[in-house]
């Protein structure tokens, strides 16, 4: 692999003259169709990081996420990474495995390596988180969770949770099992139950038990193989598509039929809901166009432009074969 010492011997001409051409700067005519055909003919690749250094503007962009064993997480960064690259950004991503003080250190971790602006895909947001967005002083955009410190784009969970407690009550069920998560998550452990509970609430006759489970499937498939052993609701309205498969699994292997015996119902929209049989009911949510729509405001940012302090997703709901009417 060629380096930019290589270039300048080949081309006959100082590092420097390199260095300048790489980075915008003026060098003569012939110097520079001698240099491009050397590139061309090395497909040499200059170091984005030192060249964003050199010039004092960065062109990358940092990006924080939760973990990485996760379909929404991935789907996200695919279009995130898809759209840097059309803008000719370099990506940059740090994992956190949900530990939020980790998540406050990589927001100072990347401003020190001089990202240009930072894309946090937040599991909570804390005291030091804002202190952090503010000490850094480059744009931030929060995807998932919202904040009236920083920019932020979230799902509507409580149109979603809303979707789903219709259908509840439309297919007439009356004993309902909420699996839900953490309230330290607000966006998936408040907003989606609350939308589905409002909804529920309302519907004289039904019964709600509400039980808090692990974001891990393995985790939450171990505990349901033992806790539905004595349950006896008809609908398991799920927090994640990744909650509704460990419901589905645990309650096949108790031996109950999905869903003559039981309905269940998730949120998110996973490809997986469609590879398992019966194909589980869920709120799909747009999480690659999150990811683009990410890009395109932290640029617009970046060159000065206002955007919307909150960006609000809509989900579409996707009835499939998971849920039965009692009617």
């Amino acid at each position: 692999m060629v380096n930019i010492n290589d270039i300048a011997k080949m081309a006959g001409v100082a590092k420097s003259t390199v260095s300048r051409y790489l980075n915008g700067g003026s060098v003569s005519q012939k110097t520079k169709d001698t240099l491009d055909c050397i590139i061309a003919e090395t497909d040499y690749v200059p170091n984005s990081f030192a060249q964003s250094l050199k010039i004092k503007k960065s062109n990358l962009i940092g990006t924080i996420i939760p973990r990485l064993n996760s379909y929404a997480t991935n789907e996200i960064l695919e279009g995130i990474d898809k759209a840097l690259k059309e803008k000719n950004y370099q990506l940059l991503i740090t994992n956190t495995d949900q530990d939020a003080a980790r998540e406050v250190e990589n927001l100072y971790a990347l401003s020190r390596q001089k990202v240009a602006g930072i894309i946090l895909l937040a599991t909570v947001l804390t005291k030091a988180h804002k202190e952090a967005i503010e000490k850094i002083g480059i744009p931030v955009l929060l995807l998932g969770q919202k904040s009236e410190e920083t920019y932020s784009m979230v799902h509507d969970e409580l149109e979603a949770g809303g979707f789903i407690g219709h259908h509840v009550v439309a297919l007439g069920h009356e004993k309902v099992l909420y699996l839900g998560v953490t309230k330290t998550d607000e966006a998936v452990g408040i907003l989606g139950k609350k939308g589905v509970l409002d909804v529920l609430k309302e519907e004289e006759g039904v019964q709600v038990k509400e039980v808090e489970v692990d974001f891990n499937y393995d985790k939450t498939f171990q505990f349901l193989k033992e806790y539905l052993k004595t349950d006896d609701s008809t609908y398991i309205v799920c927090a994640t598509d990744n909650i509704a498969l460990a419901a589905y699994k645990a309650s096949v292997t108790l031996g109950k039929k999905v869903p003559r015996d039981v309905s269940i119902s998730g949120f998110g929209g996973y490809s997986i809901t469609d590879l398992v049989t019966p194909s589980i009911t869920t709120v799909k949510y747009p999480y690659k166009e999150m990811g683009k729509m990410a890009v395109d405001n932290l640029l617009r940012l970046l060159d000065g432009e206002e955007i919307p302090r909150r960006v609000t997703l809509t989900g579409t709901f996707m009835v499939k074969e998971s849920t039965r009417s009692l009617k």
